[in-house]
């Protein structure tokens, strides 16, 4: 319960900015209440004006009647306004607080995105959110005017009956122990709802994503099988939550049922007795039925509202992941780095209990070709996520332009490295807006020299609407090796000082490869690159070439050196170049 209320101030927090439409709201939802509260008076004069058969005040009834439209259209006027209002207010705070959490998607560490799936992160800024805005909406739309109306009928009730308004005010406890005994139990349920919702997001996120493959290794069936599994969870935490807040409303509207019927019972009596007019009693049961009306109404607004909370706890609990370790208070501006690298004796391991690069020294001098090279899991890409700074070395230091890359600011780090990785990205737009990611400002002839140089131009004078031509996320109307080539154009085009290539021609066609790797070969003159490959035959003419077996570097030299050695790299050299 303690967390329920912490969320509910940080929503409170959301909402505060919006202090003065809440004002202009509630205003609204007044007059809407006042007209709607005044309805049952009127309706009761208008009885008092039919006396009997032949025995009607006919001017007094129209005067009622003209009234009574009035305040009708009244109603609907202040209600709109009311209802416009709380979109604006809910929809407001539902975009900030997902602008709050996307935004905090950019500071989290890499660790924690590497971690997490992504189908989690994307059910909780998407579909928690949503889930969130649909419990605030009804929250506001039916829970002040609810209040509003509960507190108007108690004061007009009163001004007709004291005795009959205290029977059903002592009733009402009953009504609100029922919603809040039942509520309180639907918190948990529906959190864990929200988790399961975000478990299916992924896998089938997952399974979407990867349908090729799917069906590639006949994995259908089993991938209907762990789908199936997640599905009926959700399903059996979806029913506990449904169910017990679906009682809820019924529980509330038995106890209001006896509540009316007691007003009625008690009110015919005093009507026997003089007490009050038909007309009178006419009003009071219709108070009645609206003083009730507004529990059933609110009891299913606190079923939604602990919906939405528990969803919200879900987005605040990423927004309070740990975001990346700043830059330090004087942190440097690196403009032009002039390409020099030191690696001075760094260590580095995922988890501490699973050691990985150990007393790892390297000195590169500006323009040097450094190749790393070794079997999977030696810590390859490792190194290339601690030279970005995606990662903080656990010892040591590297040091870029003699400067220590904790004393630089991550964006100029980053700005002075171009990376082609194995594992490409492409986003949803032309294919001129791709190359140009780093460069929005380039000039087309800047984009087609950079494509060009890539050996892209080709392919993309082949398309529809040449570098126009708009490609799905992720590139999924071009070829894997075509958008690799993309992604080396849109390096090309950038020309930073330092670059790194993770395995990036591994989906190219060898013809193809050759022309980029000339490519690549004049686009490194003259800067420092860092070329991670299990093709051997990309890096011979690497200026080093690092060889890394169980987090450590065990040889160095050039190509022709370590073959001449025998040791572990010409070893790997002779196995891809072996003949079967």
């Amino acid at each position: 319960m303690g967390k329920n209320k912490d969320t509910m101030k940080r929503v409170l927090k959301f909402i505060s900015p919006y202090k003065g439409k809440i004002i202009l709201m509630l205003l609204m939802a007044f007059f809407t209440v006042a007209f709607t509260l005044y309805t049952p008076i009127l309706i009761g004069e208008g009885v008092d004006t039919i006396i009997g058969p032949g025995n009607v005040k006919t001017k007094a009834l129209l005067r009622i009647l003209g009234t009574l439209a009035m305040v009708v259209l009244g109603t609907a006027v202040t209600q709109w306004i009311m209802n416009l209002l709380t979109n604006q207010v809910t929809y407001g705070v539902v975009q900030d607080i997902r602008s709050q959490a996307f935004s905090h998607l950019q500071e989290v560490p890499v660790s924690y995105i590497d971690s997490n799936q992504p189908g989690d992160i994307l059910s909780r800024i998407v579909a928690d959110v949503s889930q969130f805005s649909d419990g605030l909406l009804m929250g506001f739309t039916q829970f002040f005017t609810g209040v509003i109306t509960i507190l108007g009928t108690i004061g007009f009730m009163m001004s007709i009956s004291v005795k009959i308004s205290l029977i059903v005010i002592l009733l009402t406890p009953v009504s609100l122990f029922v919603a809040s005994f039942i509520a309180g139990r639907t918190f948990q349920m529906f959190k864990e709802q929200s988790e399961k919702r975000a478990e299916m997001t992924s896998l089938v996120e997952e399974l979407v994503g990867n349908q090729k493959v799917v069906q590639a290794f006949s994995y259908e069936e089993r991938a209907r099988e762990r789908f199936g599994k997640v599905n009926e969870e959700l399903r059996v935490c979806g029913i506990k939550a449904i169910f017990f807040s679906s009682i809820t409303n019924p529980s509330t509207r038995f106890v209001n049922g006896l509540v009316y019927t007691s007003v009625g019972i008690f009110g015919a009596f005093v009507v026997m007795r003089g007490g009050m007019s038909v007309g009178q009693l006419t009003s009071f049961l219709n108070y009645a039925n609206q003083y009730t009306k507004p529990f059933n109404e609110i009891s299913g607004v606190v079923t939604e509202l602990e919906n939405a909370l528990a969803c919200a706890k879900r987005i605040f609990d990423f927004i309070d992941t740990p975001a990346q370790e700043p830059d330090v208070a004087d942190a440097v501006e690196l403009e032009k780095a002039d390409g020099s690298v030191n690696v001075e004796n760094i260590s580095f391991s995922y988890r501490k209990e699973v050691p990985l690069l150990q007393n790892i020294s390297i000195d590169v001098k500006p323009g040097q070709r450094i190749a790393i090279v070794g079997p999977t899991g030696c810590g390859k890409t490792t190194m290339i996520n601690l030279l970005m700074r995606f990662y903080d070395v656990d010892k040591g230091q590297i040091v870029v332009s003699g400067h220590p890359i904790r004393e630089l600011t991550r964006d100029s780090l980053r700005r002075n490295f171009g990376m082609v990785l194995q594992e490409t990205w492409l986003k949803a737009g032309t294919i001129r807006e791709n190359i140009a990611y780093g460069k929005p400002d380039a000039s087309m002839e800047e984009v087609i020299q950079a494509a060009k140089h890539a050996h892209a131009h080709s392919f993309i004078k082949r398309m529809p609407q040449g570098y126009d031509t708009v490609i799905t996320e992720d590139g999924g109307n071009i070829s894997q090796g075509q958008k690799q080539l993309l992604c080396i154009a849109r390096v090309m085009l950038m020309r930073p000082t330092m670059l790194i290539l993770d395995e990036a021609t591994s989906s190219i066609d060898t013809r193809t490869e050759i022309k980029v790797q000339q490519a690549f070969a004049e686009l490194m003159e003259g800067r420092t690159s860092f070329i991670v490959a299990h093709r051997l035959s990309t890096i011979q003419e690497a200026d080093r070439i690092l060889v890394m077996k169980d987090g450590n570097i065990i040889e160095q030299g050039r190509h022709e050196e370590l073959l001449a050695k025998g040791g572990f790299y010409a070893g790997l050299y002779e196995s891809q170049f072996a003949v079967s």
